[in-house]
């Protein structure tokens, strides 16, 4: 539903955007649970970072849900999601980028692929703007040409 005139919205417009702020929020979340794995060695497994994340910080109820559904996915499919960047990358390797790039790229990558509640190009606009606060100077670009490449191979 559109905003009513004056710029206010309505109940459901409000729940909408609420939604939307919560899933941006959680993908902060999920960056962060990422970092945390990947530093410590990845020795165990995303879900048992989450485990360690949620008993030492405080993750919204709103958005724990959001969260634990893309770490679980991206546990259970991390091995498609890389190859699926793979393809995308162009002279580059997964494993030589930044951890924060790839963490993007795999969160990122994780919407497109089996979250069927986002909208690719949403994916990819969400991936830049957490490249733009987490990633270095170029992150932002960068992660949007491979997201937009994967989003190319995987709708073509």
């Amino acid at each position: 539903m559109l905003p009513l005139s004056g710029g206010h919205l309505t109940e459901p417009g409000r729940r909408d955007r609420a939604r939307r702020l919560d899933r941006s929020r959680a993908r902060a979340w999920i960056l962060q649970i990422h970092y945390k794995w990947e530093s410590e060695g990845r020795k165990t497994t995303l879900l048992d970072a989450l485990a360690d994340t949620v008993t030492t910080r405080r993750i919204s109820p709103r958005r724990l849900p959001y969260v634990e559904q893309v770490i679980t996915l991206m546990n259970e499919h991390l091995s498609d999601i890389d190859e699926a960047l793979g393809w995308a990358l162009d002279n580059w390797r997964l494993d030589r980028l930044t951890t924060i790039d790839r963490a993007v790229l795999r969160i990122g990558g994780v919407e497109m692929l089996f979250v069927d509640a986002v909208p690719p190009k949403v994916a990819i606009q969400e991936a830049i703007l957490l490249a733009e606060m987490y990633g270095g100077e170029e992150s932002p670009r960068f992660v949007n040409g491979v997201l937009d490449a994967l989003f190319k191979k995987v709708t073509s």
